[in-house]
């Protein structure tokens, strides 16, 4: 791809998304870009480029940074932080919230769908009466969205981190993929969101979780967002990151905590 060019989506992809691609992600960029160059008839990255220059509509951009910005995900990924949910803190969050007897959870850049319906399985299992799980799954892409809303996934997918004991329980076999039961896929909701834009329409929780995602963005970037979710949490509330991130030297209005063998950061 021509160095002009590289820069033009890297600057794109930044704008849109807050994503920081440099010039080690060369190999990713054409990994995630060609298929979206062959569907919009464009011969090559440069050809695409050029295509979107040409076109003033939103389409094709938004294609391209939805791309760029899928991340992995599997079920109970990192199982630390699911421990001390657990253990700790939804029986703490569900002491101190008695009077509402629901709880919110926002689980942002949720790609598919595996974290939310993670976290609403183990709350399942937890069997406390009269309660709710709110749970809402926020990504860009609107592909990802569509697979998480209908909680369907394949053999791989289910194989990775998913107890067999969930699977029997929570799932049930169609043909080659494994669907959620509408008992767990009721407690989620999805929807589009950029988490450069102004969260105050999604409501306060009392539980965030952002796990893996900051490591994509600037510091200035990653500084915003961790403000935003300061402002959507209840007193008390927590976020959970991933594990090689943290708040330090980003915001120092929360609390770091040591939650069984996983951090936390607690809204104070």
């Amino acid at each position: 791809m021509e160095p002009q060019n590289y820069r033009y989506l890297c600057e794109m992809v930044y704008r849109e998304s807050g994503i920081v691609l440099d010039e080690s992600k060369h190999y990713l960029v054409e990994a995630r870009l060609t298929p979206v160059a062959r569907d919009a008839g464009a011969g090559d990255l440069n050809a695409l480029c050029n295509l979107m220059r040409a076109i003033s509509g939103r389409p094709l951009r938004d294609k391209v940074v939805e791309a760029m910005t899928t991340n992995e995900t599997l079920f109970f990924r990192d199982i630390k932080p699911f421990d001390a949910l657990r253990q700790v803190i939804l029986p703490e969050l569900t002491a101190k919230r008695r009077p509402v007897q629901t709880l919110r959870v926002l689980s942002a850049a949720c790609s598919t769908g595996q974290e939310a319906y993670s976290l609403a399985m183990l709350w399942k299992e937890m069997k406390i009466p009269g309660w709710d799980l709110d749970i809402l799954g926020i990504d860009l892409s609107d592909e990802v969205l569509d697979k998480a809303r209908g909680g369907r996934y394949q053999q791989l997918e289910v194989n990775r981190g998913l107890p067999a004991m969930y699977l029997v329980k929570y799932f049930q076999r169609d043909e080659a993929v494994w669907q959620i039961k509408s008992e767990i896929r009721s407690m989620a909701r999805w929807r589009k969101f950029n988490l450069l834009d102004d969260l105050t329409p999604l409501g306060t929780f009392d539980l965030i979780l952002c796990r893996n995602v900051l490591i994509y963005f600037d510091q200035p970037t990653k500084s915003r967002i961790l403000g935003a979710f300061r402002g959507r949490l209840i007193s008390g509330g927590y976020l959970f990151l991933g594990a090689s991130e943290t708040t330090l030297n980003l915001d120092d209005k929360f609390l770091r905590r040591q939650v069984a063998s996983a951090i936390a950061y607690q809204k104070p």
